[in-house]
């Protein structure tokens, strides 16, 4: 007919046999450039993931034959498919379950329950990157330890991964400031850390006036690394669904969701150290401050007010060094 409304063209049955077509034949060719042409898929692959993304979140048929095949670039540079980042992960991690295996048939005892360790998480983690130099810190901590992770800056990365989980339950993606892995401490003893914990949670908890706030202490094989911001991925996710539904103009921050916030101090660091043995000194307060700020900073940037602070701050600190 020559008046064809839109309407009647979505639900006409030709139309849509087209599409599936169409959506086949463009898969189809993807797949084919992954197999044979990898070094000119992974050049076109930067202006058309968003497309392929959306795709796949649109049409299930057109996400089972592309699941294989889509790139993921790493903090190396370097793009591999799901399967190629995970078969390493996997190897990695069952060696390690088979000597977690063994701990725990000689640690279970007693009353002890044998089902514990079905509760705990046993997916596979695909760390991922949301900004390269607002995360630059984390990312050369992973580098420091030959860590990896994947690079997901675009608007639908976030719809896109919660669907790659929902779709393949062996893994699960965590931004890479959403905890310190054990790669990243050193051993240390457990009393020693709780000790240090609790004297600087009160000390940070006062000089902050934040009860809200988790404040743990470990120590991290880099030295330099005073302390560290960490928002669990659940957080983050819900801050990022309230950014998208336009809930986030006001005036919404990683404070909101002070239960999942936690600050991490490194008693590796000389400044941490001076807090933990001067607790009294006239200048915790200050001291304490500009250790969450600059921790904050390497996670997201600081509000107007507390940028102002910061800098005034930073100034006050300055001086000292100059009496």
């Amino acid at each position: 007919p020559l008046n064809v409304s839109r309407s009647a063209l979505q639900n006409d049955g030709f139309v849509k046999k087209i599409s599936d077509y169409i959506t086949k034949k463009v898969a189809d060719k993807l797949i084919g450039m992954c197999k044979t042409e990898k070094e000119s898929y992974e050049k076109y692959w930067d202006d058309i993931s968003p497309f392929i993304k959306f795709g796949c979140l649109k049409d299930e048929k057109f996400c089972d034959k592309m699941n294989d095949y889509i790139l993921f670039k790493d903090i190396n540079d370097k793009y591999l498919t799901l399967p190629e980042w995970i078969k390493p992960v996997e190897e990695k991690n069952e060696d390690t379950s088979e000597d977690a295996a063994e701990n725990t048939k000689e640690t279970v005892t007693g009353d002890a329950d044998p089902d514990a360790a079905e509760e705990k998480d046993d997916r596979n983690i695909i760390y991922y990157v949301t900004d390269l130099n607002q995360q630059g810190q984390y990312i050369r901590m992973f580098k420091e330890q030959d860590m990896n992770a994947v690079i997901l800056d675009h608007n639908i990365d976030t719809s896109f991964i919660s669907q790659l989980e929902r779709r393949n339950e062996k893994y699960k993606f965590m931004r890479i400031d959403a905890d310190l892995t054990e790669s990243l401490k050193e051993e240390s003893s457990e009393e020693e850390l709780k000790e240090a914990a609790d004297t600087l949670s009160e000390v940070f908890h006062k000089a902050l006036n934040n009860d809200k706030l988790t404040v743990k202490v470990e120590k991290l094989k880099d030295a330099n690394i005073s302390s560290v911001i960490t928002l669990s991925e659940e957080g983050r996710r819900m801050q990022d669904m309230m950014k998208m539904y336009s809930m986030g103009g006001m005036g919404m921050d990683a404070s909101m969701f002070g239960a999942d916030l936690t600050l991490t101090l490194n008693t590796n660091h000389e400044l941490v150290n001076y807090l933990l043995n001067n607790k009294d000194s006239e200048y915790v307060t200050d001291f304490c401050e500009q250790l969450y700020d600059l921790a904050l900073l390497s996670n997201q940037p600081l509000s107007p007010e507390a940028m102002t602070k910061f800098v005034a701050r930073s100034n006050k600190i300055m001086m000292l060094l100059t009496k």
